[in-house]
């Protein structure tokens, strides 16, 4: 993605693909003045447009039904291009399937006891964008600097000015597996849309919902999604790695369903309503009605809301559990130190805080979407991070150092007459 522009205002829109919804933002970036610029948060973000759909033929994030996805994401489209009165030609898209992975790459020159200068900065970052992971079947969704070195010496945020013989940057080098990408942005492009970037979905998150000192002392971000859980973590204001797993708040209306014995539809609803993984001594009087399936003229079943706690708590245990394991493999608990942000829709259980808090054993807050003027009420809870966090990215892309990233932007004026002209041209040939 090229720069923002430093003076002038300019119309972002971007696409969350989710296992439970397809959310499409279009939002106005103009340029904060120059004493109130903060660390990515360089322009204030409106929001001019918002839609959002059910998720269909997407599952764990993937494509499943190209028919089906691209049907949700025409009228998510739709809606937010009605509402702010603009058409959408492309889009920054969310990214959480394909098995998302990190690694650390580290490239350099020798400097021969130069200074180090503006021109040994991009030649140290171009030779870092050359990494390439094509080998291995998988392609790179990100490469951020995440630090530089000097003769060995590590942790250098800015080498200008400094002498040395060599000069070295590691990359954070994230990759997912190409076929579900691939098919992510046929769907897009079958809606005569172009992916113009794509953005790991907890990258995404963490930016819309971690404060500036949490980035520098360390923190891990944790999206808990309809159909996947993913963590990025954060450390010396830099975004140092990735993971995540197909579970999440699906599961949990899945076990409910079963459990219950009753559609779909009526366990994601008595799990919003009643939903909890604390028990309390309450939960054994109070009776809850649950539609049995089939008939609709059936008399409902009365069960104890402490039986709905019982379906619910393990399951999310075992996502709790698999990201502390996860997050003690990755090397990196040490350097998040004791803080955990919670976020994505599947966050906002009865609870989950105080029982995330017990089983990570590290302090727990449920991240909301911070920074962003216009949203509707019901956009601004944790669902919608990701969301936001897709319009605060622009503000960083340029920390990329990727070769090849697709850089051809969509900030122009989306309503422009050749615009229009060339959807025309699409849609008739």
């Amino acid at each position: 993605m090229r720069p923002l522009p430093s003076k002038r205002a300019t119309i972002v829109s971007v696409l969350d693909v989710g296992t439970s919804k397809i959310c499409c933002v279009i939002a106005r970036l103009t340029p904060r003045p120059l004493g109130d610029v903060l660390p990515g948060r360089s322009h204030h973000v409106d929001v001019l447009g918002f839609g959002y759909q059910r998720s269909r033929g997407i599952k764990a994030g993937q494509v499943v039904d190209l028919d089906q996805a691209e049907k949700a994401i025409r009228l998510a489209v739709d809606a937010a291009e009605r509402m702010a009165g603009l058409t959408v030609e492309s889009l920054i898209v969310s990214l959480s399937c394909g098995r998302l992975g990190s690694e650390t790459y580290s490239a350099g020159f020798d400097l021969s006891g130069r200074e180090v200068g503006e021109a040994e900065i991009q030649r140290v970052l171009s030779a870092a964008s050359q990494y390439s992971v094509e080998g291995e079947n998988r392609v790179v969704v990100h490469a951020l600097p995440i630090g530089y070195a000097l003769d060995g010496n590590k942790g250098i945020r800015d080498p200008r000015g400094m002498l040395g013989r060599r000069l070295s940057v590691d990359t954070h080098i994230v990759s997912a597996d190409p076929a579900p990408v691939r098919n992510l942005e046929i769907c897009i492009n079958r809606a005569h849309l172009e992916v113009e970037t794509m953005v790991a979905t907890p990258y995404a998150s963490g930016l819309a919902t971690l404060v500036d000192d949490e980035a520098h002392l360390g923190c891990a971000c944790v999206d808990i999604g309809g159909g996947t859980t993913t963590m990025a973590v954060f450390a010396d204001g830099a975004f140092v790695h990735v993971d995540g797993f197909a579970l999440g708040g699906h599961h949990v209306t899945m076990d409910l369903a079963r459990g219950l014995t009753t559609r779909l539809a009526d366990a994601e609803r008595i799990k919003a309503l009643h939903g909890s993984v604390i028990h309390t001594d309450a939960d054994d009087r109070e009776i809850i009605a649950v539609p049995p399936v089939g008939d609709e003229n059936d008399i409902p079943n009365q069960v104890p809301r402490s039986e709905i706690v019982q379906i619910i708590r393990p399951r999310v245990e075992e996502i709790l559990e698999l990201v502390r394991d996860r997050l003690n493999a990755s090397g990196f608990a040490s350097r998040v130190g004791r803080r955990i942000v919670l976020t994505g829709g599947a966050s906002q259980l009865t609870g989950l805080g105080e029982l995330a808090r017990k089983t990570l054993g590290r302090n727990v807050r449920l991240g909301r979407p911070m920074g962003i003027a216009g949203l509707p009420d019901a956009a601004r809870g944790a669902a919608f991070a990701t969301s936001v966090g897709l319009l605060i990215y622009p503000q960083v892309a340029e920390m990329e150092v990727l070769a090849g990233r697709r850089r051809t932007s969509g900030y122009a004026d989306h309503g422009g007459y050749f615009s229009k002209v060339q959807r025309w041209i699409r849609e008739s040939f």
